[in-house]
């Protein structure tokens, strides 16, 4: 008889055990399939949030590589350098910034309230930047946009300012209206437009944690208009730091070997740190339940193999007279053995098939919940995280400003489930590989033997 035909009619002759081999394989094929899904769904996810988020570079000075307190002087580089980093296919947008001391000359005042005057009688801070939109707290939302438009590449070299509400309401200037300003030196002025007015929530009596003034003093200028100031002394325009929003998370190492190529010594006394915490933020679920998925599914793997590996070894000790028949009739042993991993193989089969209607909507299902149960948690962590306290760095109490969350970067949670041949054929391979493994052993344990003894020892 056909070993085909055999196989068949050996599946149907043992009904009860062919449905709990079945069930062990659809219960291994649904979760290998779920492991299997709930892997591809998150990395999608991840791949999402780098696109939607990016990945910012930063160009600062590397305190590492500073000397002694009298060496201690900042680094700079030339705009056109960083120009040339900023053309890389890999930058969606970049930015840098200078800084100087500026006063407001002429009926315009500062908005009272503020600290004690840290820049001098009538002085407030003038910051030059390229692209406005890239600095932190407008990327964050913290400071929005109240009328007119962010300073761009397209402003470089335009006298155009960005003032805060408090500032504009005082004076009452609007978007279009001019403001002198006069250099650190007291004697250089220049006239500028007001080109936007923006909001920053903090109160006017706080102080700007880096410069010092009152928040609502705060004035961006394009780089170009302001060094009509005079800060740039006449020579190339330098900067101290800049940032680059990439197009990918994952073409941060492409771009960190181009920029170095392109600016070579020049990039003496910086260094470019990958600042990628959004997205580790908004993908911190993800990667906590594809590791759980994960370690569910092997477990799953190994447990199911030797269920499946004990049903086959039983199977094949009872059927010992049927193969010393067989064997005593001619069979060859290589036929016996394609016909036990034929059983197998029809059983897996069926199963899988079973899983890729099965697995998708549990996955689905039991992803979300899990999912929705880690991102909760972490928006309470991130909930929980306060400010050290004003002037205190934190680290006496045990806050580490590091870890203050990143504002609208909320932890992801929703995934989609979908099922792709890939992921089908992967679960194919691995629940045909485990029954094939499980055929083998036993199989071979009995085909060892002779078919006098198969039929004169029995079972």
């Amino acid at each position: 008889m056909n070993f085909v035909k055999r196989a068949g009619l050996s599946l149907w002759a043992r009904k009860g055990r062919t449905l709990i081999t079945l069930a062990t394989f659809l219960v291994i094929s649904v979760m290998v399939l779920a492991g299997v899904l709930i892997n591809a769904a998150t990395a999608r996810a991840e791949r999402d949030a780098k696109r939607s988020v990016g990945a910012e570079v930063n160009l600062d000075m590397d305190m590492s590589r500073m000397g002694n307190a009298a060496q201690l002087q900042a680094p700079s580089i030339e705009a056109a350098t960083v120009d040339r980093i900023g053309a890389l296919p890999q930058v969606q947008k970049y930015t840098y910034s200078t800084w100087d001391r500026a006063l407001l000359t002429g009926k315009n005042k500062l908005v009272d309230g503020g600290p004690k005057e840290p820049m001098g009688p009538g002085g407030t801070v003038g910051m030059g930047v390229l692209d406005s939109s890239l600095l932190p707290d407008f990327r964050s939302g913290k400071s929005t946009l109240v009328s007119g438009g962010h300073i761009t590449a397209a402003d470089k070299d335009t006298k155009r300012l960005l003032i805060e509400e408090r500032l504009a309401r005082q004076n009452g200037l609007e978007v279009g209206d001019e403001i002198t300003l006069t250099g650190n030196d007291e004697k250089t002025t220049g006239e500028f437009t007001v080109g936007g007015v923006y909001r920053d929530p903090r109160p006017t009596t706080e102080a700007d944690a880096e410069y010092g003034i009152s928040p609502a003093n705060m004035l961006y200028g394009s780089v170009g208009g302001l060094s009509v100031l005079g800060s740039e002394g006449g020579g190339p325009r330098k900067v101290g730091k800049a940032t680059f929003l990439l197009q990918d998370a994952d073409a941060q190492g492409a771009f960190k070997s181009e920029a170095k190529r392109i600016a070579g010594a020049a990039l003496a006394g910086f260094k470019l740190d990958a600042n990628d915490k959004a997205v580790q933020q908004m993908t911190g679920p993800l990667k906590s339940i594809r590791s759980t998925a994960t370690v569910a599914m092997w477990l799953m793997v190994l447990g199911g193999a030797a269920v499946l590996a004990l049903l086959v070894n039983l199977a094949v000790k009872q059927r010992r007279t049927e193969y010393g028949v067989l064997l005593a009739i001619g069979e060859k042993k290589s036929r016996l053995i394609a016909q036990q991993v034929l059983e197998i193989v029809a059983v897996a089969v069926i199963a899988i098939g079973g899983s890729a209607l099965l697995a998708p909507q549990l996955t689905q299902s039991a992803g979300q919940a899990l999912l929705g149960k880690e991102a909760s948690a972490a928006e309470r962590k991130l909930g929980s995280w306060k400010p050290p306290a004003l002037g205190s760095t934190g680290l006496d109490q045990g806050i580490d400003p590091n870890d203050k969350p990143v504002e609208n970067a909320d932890p992801i949670d929703k995934i989609t489930v979908a099922l792709d041949p890939a992921d089908l054929a992967t679960v194919g391979g691995v629940g045909l590989g485990i029954g094939l493994l499980a055929t083998a052993v036993p199989a071979a344990s009995v085909l060892r033997l002779s078919p006098r003894t198969i039929l004169t020892k029995g079972k």
